[in-house]
């Protein structure tokens, strides 16, 4: 049996779905709280409600598109494919950095970086960061279970996810005609999986 999200919930995703479309399609500045609550039918005072303010529910946002790639249920257990988990973990960030939604918001903060500084900062703790620390916790998982020699988990985190980033994600935040087949990202991917593995053999 489906349960029936309250109306205080359905209004609330009404307004992050709104103003997620909006941020991506025209940019931080030029997306309104008026026009948020157009798109998503409701009043302003019920958008404000929600949110205090416009950075508020940019934040939102951000967390609600990271939240859809949630790592909490991913655990390695020791008899655990060590490949395969990793090359999971790979896909996942990969189809999230290289999402519609996520490299419009890192170009709306590279852009908007000097009239607005704060997005960045914005953009970082609600992405990123939690990103990481999730990412931290299972390469210390990882390290504690012996199947590799992770010392310092958290420079593991960062070495990984910017290994996986690669030239894919470049030719996409370049917007360059010719890019990378989804055969050729799996290849590179499944490739860095195994020069990470070799590079923290235990």
């Amino acid at each position: 049996m489906s349960r029936i999200r309250p109306k205080n919930e359905v209004k609330r995703q009404q307004i992050l779905d709104a103003a997620t479309t909006l941020f991506t399609d025209n940019g931080f500045a030029e997306t309104s709280m008026d026009n948020i609550a157009k798109l998503a039918n409701v009043s302003k005072q019920t958008v404000y409600s929600h949110f205090g303010n416009k950075e508020e529910l940019f934040s939102a946002s951000i967390e609600q598109k990271c939240i859809a790639y949630d790592l909490s249920q991913m655990v390695f257990q020791p008899n655990d494919d060590l490949s395969n988990f990793l090359l999971d973990l790979a896909i996942r960030f990969f189809e999230l950095i290289s999402s519609k939604e996520a490299m419009a918001v890192h170009k709306i903060c590279a852009f908007e970086s000097e009239s607005h500084p704060q997005l960045s900062e914005l953009f970082y703790k609600a992405g990123p960061e939690p990103f990481i620390l999730e990412v931290t916790e299972l390469m210390d998982n990882i390290g504690q279970s012996g199947a590799l020699a992770i010392k310092d988990a958290r420079a593991a985190a960062v070495q990984f996810l910017s290994v996986m980033r690669g030239e894919a994600w470049l030719r996409l935040e370049f917007n360059l005609k010719d890019q990378l087949s989804d055969e050729e990202i799996r290849r590179y991917l499944e490739n860095s999986v195994q020069f990470f593995i070799k590079g923290y053999s235990a």
